[in-house]
């Protein structure tokens, strides 16, 4: 494909069910016994017998119609068990642990698609709003469809747009850019105490977020946080590629964040620096890590990780991107373009939990008639950048080949080997994360040879990063340096009630 052709519109969630339909004739073999099964079960919920009910943490039939109305009581069961079944089939399936993941994918957005409470008729709380405002929910409801088919590609907004702006409500924590290059800006951020700490702290950001994840609201903001505890802060804003950019690849990010480490070491008057590497800004990270420890090069004195995964042969539900067809159809859209479009990724990523991620949205906005709500992180998760080409190509190769675990990765002439890291290592992981499971970054954390502290945070991806101090709900395990079993290390492991912010 020619630079600058497009690729055909297909979308990345559609070529991915396609794949893993693929894979379903082959690998679930018990269809007809968990068929027979069904049967069963649908006759007990006709009859009244049946005990199907909803997990306690799903939201879609919590109004008391589904309890109190035998009608909607037994079209929940029957969706409930259909549910139950198709999920223990592909349990049972005689797949590899890839396979599966990408069929989870699959029948997860065909039964959250199919479950009553998307339609008007099979949500009562939507007839209700509907009835008590003579209709003008409905109304609204159109009104937001039509915005979200002109302004978000169809998808449910997840954010009211303009709610919350960078500089006024987002991102205020008092800072300066004190360098630039091509790739990036760096901000710095002076501690808000009498005392200040000795050494500097350089946060590496995703390339493919905005800089601001870690200086969202007041009182929410880890730079805020970071700053009144007399940390030196400094933070890396990748610069958002287009086209004339398709080039930049691991090399070009590595020789900029090299550069950057130098103006912080200048600027701080440090001899050495800490860095503080989140999601994909962690691969780089450690990237540079291996670099300066084949060089013999101190300029870091020590890193930490945040939901961080290197060793992509952990079983992981990102593992089902590691398929021929995708790898080629994802190559190929980002080739065509000369960057990965963010909204692609984030569509993939909302599949992965459709019933919180896309239809629980839907409903709201849709159905229900009401705006889309008003939150830091959605807003943050809504103002993407996109990757080079280039970049995208290498971490495509990454994850499939495993390049960074197995130490075949060259970076700026050099092997990239993890076990000559040497230096202190501090990683996190999140005990509800679909995107890094914890397991996948408990294997960071023993990927390098120097002292390793492994952290395990309550709530997800994002959300566990974005912990503030005040939260009663919050919550973290601390353990014995990490060994070979991740689940003994949870045994042995102490819960902490707070933030992992302040361990």
């Amino acid at each position: 494909m020619r630079p600058g052709q497009r690729e055909p519109s297909v979308s990345p969630v559609t070529s991915l069910v396609a794949n893993g339909v693929s894979r379903i004739p082959g690998g679930l073999r018990s269809l007809a016994r968990h068929g027979t099964h069904l049967a069963g079960e649908a006759v007990s919920v006709l009859t009244g017998g049946s005990p199907a009910a909803p997990a306690k943490a799903d939201k879609r039939f919590r109004d008391p119609t589904f309890a109190d109305n035998p009608v909607y009581r037994t079209v929940m069961q029957l969706y409930l068990v259909w549910c139950a079944e198709v999920s223990s089939a592909v349990e049972e399936a005689d797949l590899n642990w890839r396979d599966k993941e990408l069929v989870r994918f699959v029948t997860g957005v065909i039964t959250s698609s199919a479950a009553p409470t998307n339609v008007l008729l099979g949500n009562p709380a939507a007839l209700k709003r509907a009835f008590e405002t003579g209709g003008a929910s409905l109304v609204l409801g159109m009104r937001n469809r039509l915005h979200d088919l002109r302004h978000n590609a169809g998808a449910p907004s997840q954010n009211k747009r303009g709610a919350l702006r960078v500089g006024e409500e987002l991102a205020v924590t008092p800072g300066a850019v004190v360098y630039r290059d091509d790739v990036c800006e760096v901000l710095q951020y002076r501690p808000t105490t009498d005392t200040i700490r000795e050494r500097p702290v350089l946060l590496v950001p995703p390339q493919i977020g905005r800089y601001y994840f870690m200086d969202l609201a007041p009182g929410r903001s880890f730079v805020e946080h970071a700053v009144a505890q007399g940390i030196p802060f400094f933070l890396v804003s990748w610069k958002d590629p287009g086209p004339d950019q398709r080039e930049w690849n691991l090399d070009v990010y590595a020789a900029s964040l090299l550069q950057v480490i130098d103006a912080v070491r200048e600027i701080s008057g440090s001899d050495d620096v800490n860095l503080l590497g989140l999601c994909a800004g962690g691969i780089l990270t450690s990237i540079i890590l291996a670099h300066l420890a084949e060089t013999g090069d101190e300029r870091v004195r020590s890193a930490a990780f945040g939901v961080t995964l290197l060793d992509f042969d952990e079983p992981t539900p990102i593992g089902m991107f590691n398929q021929g067809p995708i790898v080629r159809q994802a190559r190929r859209r980002s080739s065509g373009a000369g960057t990965l479009d963010p909204r692609s990724l984030a569509t993939v990523f909302n599949w992965m939990r459709p019933n919180d991620l896309v239809w629980n949205y839907w409903v709201n906005n849709y159905l229900l008639g009401q705006d889309p709500p008003v939150f830091d992180i959605l807003a943050w998760n809504a103002d993407g950048t996109s990757l080079p080409a280039a970049l995208h190509h290498q971490f495509l190769k990454l994850f499939n080949l495993n390049l960074l675990a197995k130490g075949e990765l060259h970076v700026l002439g050099h092997r990239i080997d993890l076990a000559k890291v040497t230096i202190d290592t501090y990683a996190t992981g999140a005990t509800t994360d679909h995107l890094t499971p914890w397991k996948g970054c408990y294997r960071t954390a023993r990927l390098m040879s120097g002292t390793t502290t492994f952290v395990l945070s309550n709530a997800g991806h994002i959300a566990s990063l974005v912990n503030p101090p005040g939260n009663p709900k919050a919550h973290y395990f601390t353990g014995p340096e990490p060994g070979e079993d991740p689940e003994e290390w949870r045994a042995q492991a102490t819960e902490v009630r707070g933030t992992w912010w302040e361990h």
